[in-house]
């Protein structure tokens, strides 16, 4: 099965998730976990990324990094080849250190709330994996970007951005006063219950509104022709369903006129025959998007209108 390819382009917002290599332990202990995030900024460094959130567990990271170039792919094998040469360096091991390839997610940057919700995901990860108990707050975990959104601007991580999470919470300055107000609205959120809304973070490959993924989704089609799986499904619905728009308005129909013209009208044949030879829908779905009957009838009918072609030649 052939690889997906990364979806990439200017000023892309991903979640990035890797564990290690049969779950295993990235991280012997705090030298390694700071080891990894002065790895990370050597990496925003070479490749301009900004980073929102970061959450360092036992056996796996997460991070939601913003390319302003698309350059997600080569800055993530230099990030994960960098620290493994460097952990089985100081450990003397050696061979892999993480398990097979990352996850991306890519997330709708437009200030709708889709980076809030993955970065609430990220800081809230020790609190699912009861590394902190009730009454400790959730700066108490050192290795999350969450306690340094609480610290002053100067001394923070140069290449961690917290405009765009905060802006996302309706915190419009990076205040002392409004940090606090950032504070008492997570610990609220950690108390709301930890499994709201994260089906789409753990399962999906895109987080956001319709027009975004129906953009990712379009372009996909255009150029990106080795995904597969849900993506290049959803991809070739949008071009299917794009290719029936057109062919209905070539023909000045509306869509009443698909269910008044018989199942078998020509030009429903000619509409079936394009989608048949352009896009990968089933015939199930043509029979039913075109009131054709059963999927059965709409092969016949392209039989048929294959072999008169044929005869015709």
């Amino acid at each position: 099965m052939p690889r997906k390819l990364r979806v990439e382009y200017p000023g892309a917002i991903y979640h990035v998730m890797n564990r290690g290599d049969r779950r295993e332990a990235i991280f012997a202990d705090d030298q390694d976990r700071q080891r990894f995030l002065e790895t990370l900024a050597e990496t925003c460094q070479r490749t301009g990324w900004q980073v929102h959130a970061y959450c360092l567990m036992p056996n796996h990271f997460h991070l939601v990094v913003e390319t302003p170039q698309p350059n997600l792919v080569v800055g993530m094998k230099w990030l994960l080849g960098t620290y493994t040469s460097r952990f089985n360096r100081r450990h003397k091991e050696f061979g892999h250190l993480f398990s097979g390839r990352y996850k991306s997610l890519i997330v709708d940057g437009s200030g709708t709330g889709y980076v809030k919700t993955v970065c609430d995901y990220v800081h809230l990860n020790p609190v699912r994996a009861k590394l902190l108990s009730v009454r400790q707050p959730l700066e108490a975990y050192g290795w999350s970007s969450y306690g340094q959104y609480l610290k002053a601007a100067k001394k923070r991580w140069s290449w961690l951005r917290v405009d765009r999470l905060l802006g996302e919470w309706g915190i419009a300055k990076d205040r002392v006063a409004w940090r606090r107000q950032f504070a008492k609205r997570m610990e609220e959120r950690r108390r709301e219950g930890l499994e709201t809304d994260w089906k789409s973070v753990r399962r999906g490959w895109c987080l956001g509104d319709k027009t975004f993924k129906e953009e990712l989704l379009a372009q996909m089609h255009g150029g990106w022709r080795d995904h597969y799986g849900q993506e290049l499904r959803e991809s070739d619905a949008v071009h299917a369903e794009r290719l029936v728009v057109e062919q209905l308005q070539l023909r000045n129909w509306t869509e009443a006129e698909l269910t008044r013209r018989r199942k078998g009208d020509a030009q429903k044949v000619e509409i079936a025959w394009r989608l048949r030879q352009e896009t990968t829908m089933t015939l199930k779905w043509i029979a039913q998007r075109l009131q054709m009957g059963t999927w059965t009838y709409v092969s016949n009918c392209l039989v048929r209108r294959r072999k008169r072609t044929e005869k015709c030649q």
